[in-house]
């Protein structure tokens, strides 16, 4: 049994709350030439659950590939992938600045979900598990969204926004998982390391 996990994601936030929760994790990055954006893409008329476990997977394989590839010990592997949800569209990560103002505009004064998918393969066994959760926006200003746009915070993050970071301050209600709309859901996370055989 490993006393570490390989965990497949770029995202500081996830390395931070598996730490809190007291789980070692070894990083497990693409190489420069993988085109990891490409797996993102989303299907023409592709429903948000659907989308968001597909990609789930397609990086877990990626991840696994990449463990072979470099030799290293065996160990489970996590990976994750969080979308925002308006109505049947997804609302991905913003192309530029313009693209972000654009999507914050659009969750203004509405209700959107949030979805992480989280897989881990541990030997043979591949477990998966979906946190959704509901977030509402109050209504924001063209001032408020251009501040937050030129703070830089929304590039690089679902939907435009990090729920932990100034974008909080936007949120009116929020119904779900915190941790899961930061990007890895605490609960559905510790049943599948349980399962995976750690002690969470």
């Amino acid at each position: 049994m490993s006393d570490f996990i390989y965990l497949a994601s770029q995202s500081p936030r996830r390395k931070q709350l598996l730490e809190q929760w007291g789980v070692r994790c070894e990083l497990l990055l693409p190489c420069a030439e993988e085109d990891v954006e490409s797996l993102e893409a989303a299907r023409s008329g592709e429903a948000p659950v659907a989308y968001v476990q597909r990609v789930t997977a397609l990086k877990l394989q990626a991840a696994l590939n990449r463990l072979k590839q470099r030799g290293l010990p065996p160990a489970p592997v996590l990976c994750a992938d969080t979308t925002v949800a308006l109505g049947r569209g997804i609302l991905g990560k913003p192309a530029d600045a313009q693209d972000a103002a654009r999507m914050l505009a659009s969750l203004s004064g509405r209700a959107h979900r949030v979805l992480t998918a989280v897989a881990v393969q541990s030997g043979r066994r591949r477990l998966q598990a979906l946190s959704v959760s509901q977030v509402r926006f109050a209504s924001l200003t063209r001032a408020q969204i251009a501040a937050y746009v030129a703070s830089g915070e929304p590039l690089g993050k679902a939907g435009a926004y990090a729920i932990q970071g100034r974008a909080g301050a936007f949120a009116e209600h929020m119904a779900g998982s915190y941790s899961g709309i930061m990007g890895l859901p605490a609960f559905e996370t510790a049943q599948l390391l349980r399962r995976a055989g750690f002690s969470v």
